[in-house]
Parts: structure tokens; C-alpha cells; sequence
């Protein structure tokens, strides 16, 4: 995981495009058949995590994923302790996978001319929309916006964005060629990621990209941008469960190193797969959950 810049990847030999996706459904596969051999309420928690690791970081919504599963599998609702695990799970992998990179953001903080310093506050300018979102609108998300059909309506209408801003915008600038508008743009959009379905990663992706930053870029600038949005979310939502006997237990640390791991592992698969490929993979994948859930819907299995 040694990077000695925040300048754009190193070219590596290049693999098929296919490969990473094949691989990640090979080792779901085999991970979800090793749940099931696991006690139920480890099961349910690992298998929360194992979603929240893939689908945080990959522009599919996790929120939207998190809500879905339980639905179609007729899980109980996990609650709000599962729900902060899973946020300490993926500021685990974030954290991890980042930690140079914001030792350097945080050095070159103070000098606001360099590259790295210049990144460091646009970064901070652009969290402060989503922070504020999740302040006023949390409980509204919660409340009022769980509805399937809804969620997949979000999954298909934001697929559509991100398959249209990754296929038709320039693709030249890298980035520190981010700018003060880029980033204000990036962060009023990930506002909208308080809505099951939108996802954050893909909705400042997919803005990224109409600005012209390129892909590999958009999504570095995603998952920096991520750190303080998931550490704020975190612990706003843990302040709950102070007060709360019992509630940081086996399950709870099984989910969050299960989305610590996979989220992790899920980062660098992306940001290796996107050197070489384009997001279309991701679009039909929210398609086909889409049209699973209306289909679901309108044959009433659930």
C-alpha cells in the first residue's frame, strides 16, 4: 500500500479489465457460503459488514444495499448499533488504507501553496455540505426515506448520471489539478447521498468526472473526502450507545472488522480497476438490482 505521492497512480502492467470484477464475485461467493456456517447473530453481523466493506466504497450505495438485504432475506431490522459498527468498520479501512497520504495532508496543512496543502483544505471544503446534510436530514433518511421503490428508483436514475458523466466528459486532469469550484461542486453532491440509492462514492465520482478529472482522480478525491464524512457519521451516531450496556459485543466487533477488512480490500481493488476500465460495470449492476426489487415488488414475494 506504499505510495510516495498523492500525484495519480504508476502505470502497472496492464490485466484483463474483467479480471477484478470475476475475482470480487469469486471471494463474495466464498465468503457468503463461510457466513453461513457461522452462529446466527454473527451471521447477520458479518454479513451486514461484508456489504457495508464492498458497497461503501464502490459506487452502488451502501445505504441502499444495507436496506435492501435485510428485506429480501426477512432479516429483523439490526439497529443502530450494527448500523454504528459499520461506520467504524469502513473509517477503519479508510484510515487504513489513506493513513500516509493524511500524515502528508496533515504536514502540509499549514502551507496552503503546495499541492498537498492546497488538497488538505479543498478536501475540508468539500466535506462541509455532506456533514451539514447528515446533521439536518439523518433522521428524515431514516423516517422517510427506506421505501424499495424508491431506493430503486435512486439505483437506476444515478446509474444513469455516473454512465453518462464517466462516458461523456474529458478525462485530462488529475488530482491537484482540483480547483475551489470542483471541489464546493463535489461536496453540494454528496449532500445527496442521504438518499438510499444515490451512494456517496458514486455521486462525487460521477461529478468528478464532468468536471474532467479522471477516473482513477475522481475516485482518490472520493475516498479522501470520505475519511472525515464516515468519521463524522460515526461518531455522531456512537454518542448513542455510550449510555448503552452490552452493546459492544462479539457481534458488534465481528461487523466492524468484517467492514474494516472488506472495505479495505474493496478501495484498492477499485482504484487499480479503474486505471484500466470504465464504471460501466457498476451502472448495470444497479440496473439489475433495480429492476430485482420492482420485480420482487410487482410479484409480491415481498
Amino acid at each position: 500500500m506504499a505510495r510516495q505521492s498523492l500525484a495519480p497512480l504508476i502505470e502497472r502492467a496492464p490485466r484483463p479489465a474483467a479480471a477484478i470484477p470475476l475475482l470480487a464475485i469469486a471471494l463474495v461467493l466464498a465468503a457468503i457460503t463461510a457466513i453461513g456456517l457461522l452462529p446466527p447473530g454473527y451471521r447477520v453481523a458479518v454479513g451486514l459488514g461484508l456489504i457495508q466493506g464492498l458497497s461503501e466504497f464502490l459506487p452502488i450505495s451502501s445505504s441502499a444495499h444495507l436496506i435492501l438485504m435485510p428485506w429480501f432475506m426477512g432479516w429483523p431490522d439490526p439497529g443502530l448499533t450494527f448500523d454504528v459498527a459499520l461506520h467504524l468498520g469502513t473509517l477503519g479501512a479508510v484510515l487504513a488504507y489513506f493513513w500516509r497520504d493524511w500524515i502528508r495532508l496533515l504536514v502540509a496543512a499549514p502551507r496552503p501553496g503546495t499541492p498537498d496543502g492546497r488538497l488538505f483544505w479543498l478536501l475540508v471544503l468539500s466535506a462541509i455540505p455532506g456533514g451539514i446534510a447528515g446533521v439536518l436530514f439523518d433522521s428524515l433518511a431514516e423516517q422517510a426515506l427506506r421505501s424499495p421503490l424508491l431506493i430503486a428508483g435512486a439505483l437506476a436514475t444515478m446509474g444513469l448520471v455516473l454512465l453518462a458523466a464517466d462516458r461523456f466528459s474529458p478525462r485530462h486532469r488529475h488530482l491537484h489539478a482540483i480547483g475551489i469550484a470542483d471541489a464546493l461542486l463535489i461536496g453540494i453532491a454528496q449532500a445527496g447521498a442521504i438518499i438510499p440509492g444515490v451512494s456517496r462514492s458514486g455521486i462525487t465520482i460521477a461529478v468528478a468526472r464532468a468536471r474532467g478529472i479522471e477516473r482513477a482522480s475522481a475516485a482518490r478525491f472520493s475516498f479522501l473526502l470520505g475519511t472525515p464524512v464516515i468519521a463524522g457519521a460515526a461518531l455522531y451516531k456512537l454518542r448513542h450507545l455510550l449510555d448503552t450496556p452490552g452493546t459492544l459485543n462479539g457481534p458488534f466487533v465481528a461487523g466492524v472488522a468484517t467492514a474494516a477488512v472488506v472495505g479495505a480490500l474493496s478501495i484498492g481493488a477499485l482504484l487499480r480497476y479503474l486505471q484500466r476500465a470504465g464504471l460501466g460495470i457498476f451502472v448495470l449492476y444497479r440496473l439489475l438490482l433495480a429492476a430485482l426489487v420492482v420485480t420482487t415488488l410487482a410479484l409480491g414475494l415481498r
